[in-house]
């Protein structure tokens, strides 16, 4: 097996920092995060690197290990040393214009030599392609994400044996230095954490954001630096291995018979998720591509802030720039040149699995927190664990308290609030006390991180609401003040409700659809006023698309009812058809009182309304605009609110291609 740089504790915590929020365990895929006396600290022998928790901590409590000062040393030994640039830097370094200017930078920071690592993403993906035109075997893991390989050895090591035997392309590249120079010391500049303990081969390694701190310290501007090229070999499709799917792409796969054969997991959810499937042999056959991050373009070590897909487009625009003509013949002769290079890797298990606890030391756990039953369990992952069980396997192990339990807290305060005697002093303790669950409540929503799981502690106070409404009197003076609790928190969970459906990434079922007859039919399905005249003008002779005829019937109700409250004193609704060989446009259009300009670049985003108190959510345009977007369409909106500048009203102009999907529908005509 390579060698292993000595490891370090890539990630700690700040402990002055650090609140009660456990958004960092919730994000771990190791589970390394350990809370004690509520605050989260790493434990850096279970940790892979991934850098998870540094992306999500609002506190900036979980930071990195820094390794600039050790290759800013580097740099003023008098030593040669060369920078190994991962592909990702155009995303990165978005305000320098010419790429040339960024190498001149690194040149002007002291590094005598400056390589793209996507060469060596090139010579890697050739290496994969063989892999994957093998069918015989039983399919390999990629093993070029340092987090996902260490992930496999530590949490999963009967699989290590799956890990495709090649190496990074970082470490591709730094063999390719090597035997172009063997003298010259080499350093790693890239959006990963992992990175900096993921071989011995290079010398060190910064992240990006590492990097811009160099360029201020030393005061290296863009403008003021002589341009220069890469070193030799210059990268050739490898230029957009840093996007999701890139090894796929930079293999450069047109044959569905082996791209059928791989499947691509990314992000923290989607890698363990396909792991799973794989160890438990639901996927035979296939080859399995794995980030840690969505992309590295997202990794933790890239500046925070950064937008996934205009990061990618920044990616791809550099890649179709660099890649031209000429440059594809010096590249096929520095490929051929390398082509013997040996990219052979070996890896070996490393278990940090915990033992799991007995059956009794769970249950005495779950019993320690009220959960005595499986309806007990509210699964609502406040704590930062999916389930109570996991929890509860957690405080054995030692990573864990009690105290993380949100429904346990609250349950602690309500038990205190039943021991107050009803009167007008204890009400307004109880108000009080009501506020703090509130608070509680709101560090949960804070710690789930993503909106399903707002449910769970709406339910806890919906529960006691509706308990303490029980044991109170018909005549009580605080039944009232119980109820408008109890009818409140009803309503939040109807809200809550409407975003689950805005976040939850419905699959879309495409078949031929009549798009005609879907305008006419969202017609139909909404209450028409007597003062509206409706109008399906079809100005195209082909009518069929491939849609999700339910979904885009819930577009075009969504609007045609928006449209309908635009027109409060009687108006026009029409849903004008158009289209091309290649995409069709309903334009939904009302002659009601028109949007205002300060609200247009608000539609779309989630709860802003400007309907009544009651009256609307502010998720029904949101939603319309995720389920355009899932059909790989576009929305446009055009409105006038000002009388003086012409006739009011709205236009909605929903754009989708007619083909979304060859083979994902059916054959049906609807």
């Amino acid at each position: 097996m390579e060698s292993i740089r000595e490891k370090r504790k890539l990630v700690y915590t700040i402990k002055e920092l650090c609140r009660v929020c456990y958004t960092c365990v919730r994000e771990c895929p190791a589970k390394a995060i350990k809370i004690v006396n509520g605050q989260a600290d790493v434990i850096a022998e279970r940790c892979i690197g991934c850098g998870n928790c540094v992306k999500v901590c609002s506190q900036d409590a979980k930071v990195f290990l820094l390794t600039r000062n050790e290759v800013k040393s580097m740099l003023q030994s008098g030593e040669q040393v060369a920078a190994l640039v991962a592909p990702s830097f155009p995303a990165e370094f978005t305000e320098i214009a010419d790429y040339r200017q960024f190498v001149g930078m690194l040149r002007a920071l002291g590094f005598s030599h400056v390589f793209e690592v996507a060469f060596g993403a090139d010579l890697v993906a050739n290496r994969y392609k063989l892999l994957l035109e093998d069918r015989t075997g039983n399919g390999y893991i990629s093993s070029d994400c340092p987090a996902i390989v260490t992930y496999i050895r530590y949490y999963h090591p009967k699989l290590v044996d799956s890990l495709a035997p090649v190496v990074s392309p970082m470490v591709a590249i730094s063999r390719v230095v090597r035997r172009i120079n063997s003298s010259l010391k080499q350093v790693f500049i890239g959006p990963c954490i992992a990175k900096k303990d993921e071989s011995q081969e290079i010398d060190e390694a910064i992240t990006f954001r590492e990097l811009r701190v160099l360029f201020e310290q030393a005061n290296i501007l863009p403008q003021d630096v002589e341009l220069s090229d890469f070193d030799p070999p210059h990268a050739g499709r490898g230029a957009i291995f840093p996007v999701s799917r890139g090894l796929m792409q930079t293999v450069n796969i047109f044959d569905d018979l082996i791209e059928g054969n791989i499947t691509v997991a990314e992000g923290r959810i989607g890698f363990q998720e396909a792991i799973k499937e794989w160890e438990a042999g639901n996927l035979k056959g296939q080859n399995l591509e794995l980030l840690c991050c969505e992309g590295c373009i997202m990794g933790p070590g890239m500046s925070p802030g950064g937008k996934r897909f205009e990061r990618k487009t920044y990616i791809s625009s550099y890649a179709r720039k660099k890649v031209t003509p000429e440059h594809l013949k010096r590249w096929e002769i520095a490929m051929s040149k390398f082509s013997d290079l040996d990219l052979s890797r070996n890896f070996g298990p490393d278990d940090k699995r915990l033992a799991k606890p007995t059956d009794d030391e769970i249950n005495k756990v779950l019993a320690k927190m009220g959960k005595f039953t499986p309806r007990d369990h509210l699964n609502c992952g406040a704590c930062g664990y999916d389930t109570c069980m996991e929890h509860a396997i957690a405080i054995v192990q030692g990573l864990a308290e009690v105290e993380m339990c949100l429904p346990y807290a609250i349950e602690e305060l309500h038990e205190s609030i039943d021991n107050l005697a009803i009167s007008n002093e204890k009400l307004a303790k109880m108000q009080q006390a009501l506020k703090q669950s509130e608070k509680l409540a709101h560090m949960g929503q804070l710690s789930a991180g993503i909106a399903h799981e707002l449910n769970n502690p709406l339910g806890v106070v919906l529960m006691y609401s509706n308990i303490l409404l029980e044991e109170c009197k018909p005549n009580d003076p605080i039944r009232k003040d119980l109820e408008l609790i109890s009818s409140q928190a009803e309503r939040c969970k109807k809200i809550v409700s409407g975003l689950l459906n805005f976040a939850r990434k419905n699959q879309v079922n495409v078949e031929k659809v009549n798009v005609l007859k879907l305008a006419k039919d969202s017609i139909a399905g909404v209450v028409i006023p007597k003062n509206i005249n409706t109008n399906v003008i079809p100005r195209t002779s082909n009518l069929l698309a491939d849609l999700d005829y339910d979904q885009m019937m819930q577009v075009l109700t969504n609007l045609n009812k928006n449209a309908i409250e635009a027109m409060p004193n009687g108006g026009e609704l029409s849903l004008i058809i158009e289209g091309s060989d290649h995409e069709v446009t309903i334009r939904v259009t009302d002659t009601g009182e028109g949007i205002p300009a300060e609200n247009m670049d608000k539609l779309f985003t989630p709860f802003f309304t400007t309907k009544g108190i009651g009256k609307g959510t502010g998720l029904g345009l949101a939603t319309t605009y995720g389920i355009v977007k899932m059909h790989r369409g576009r929305i446009e909106v055009d409105s006038n609110s000002d009388p003086l500048k012409g006739p009011t009203g709205t236009t909605f102009s929903i754009t989708l291609p007619r083909n979304i999907n060859a083979d994902s529908g059916t054959n049906n005509t609807r």
